[in-house]
């Protein structure tokens, strides 16, 4: 895994990689999500909820949602957010490689720092499989599918923003660096 990590924090890659992975997000934000917002009733997408939500809630949301809602969630808004994880972790994994890299840490134990972008992806696809299973089955979603469907939407929220602070942090010591060598 170091080895791809390592071919692939080039600039220009990995500025690409971003801008597309971005532009998904935006796709998602500004028009499948609103598609099925539409149906929702104000109330917010299974994907929307970083803090979790209970059963009770998501069978509001799905019967609230009705046919078409549901239709809308589990094709358009979810085939996207199918593509998204991949995206999102792949290009944020090597940002924060790539920034690593200029503070020549890559090789210490910082590397696995860029690993966290990789499991926000997988607890999305748990995310997203789960609630595509619950779409399926609605209205005879078992407790515990809905439950284990939470437990990952509320790994996803916590890694990502795990990793956010870690970017940041990181973002903050090479500005600390070249400034105190602009100053030096």
């Amino acid at each position: 895994m170091k080895d791809f990590i390592k071919k692939n924090i080039d600039g220009k890659k990995v500025l690409s990689l971003f801008i597309l992975t971005n532009i998904v997000y935006m796709v998602m934000l500004l028009i499948t999500i609103p598609k099925v917002m539409r149906y929702s009733g104000n109330m917010k997408i299974l994907d929307m909820m970083p803090m979790g939500y209970t059963p009770e809630y998501a069978k509001s949301l799905f019967t609230i949602l009705g046919e078409k809602g549901r239709f809308a969630y589990l094709y358009y808004q979810l085939p996207v957010d199918l593509v998204y994880p991949f995206l999102f972790g792949v290009s944020s994994c090597l940002l924060l490689a790539y920034f690593i890299n200029k503070l020549e840490k890559l090789d210490s134990p910082s590397y696995y720092l860029c690993l966290i972008p990789l499991f926000s992806g997988f607890f999305d696809y748990g995310e997203n499989i789960g609630t595509i299973i619950m779409l399926n089955m609605f209205p005879n979603n078992p407790i515990f599918l809905t439950q284990i469907t939470n437990v990952f939407s509320i790994l996803k929220s916590s890694s990502i923003t795990i990793y956010f602070i870690i970017l940041i942090v990181i973002l903050f010591i090479l500005a600390k660096e070249k400034l105190f060598s602009k100053i030096h």
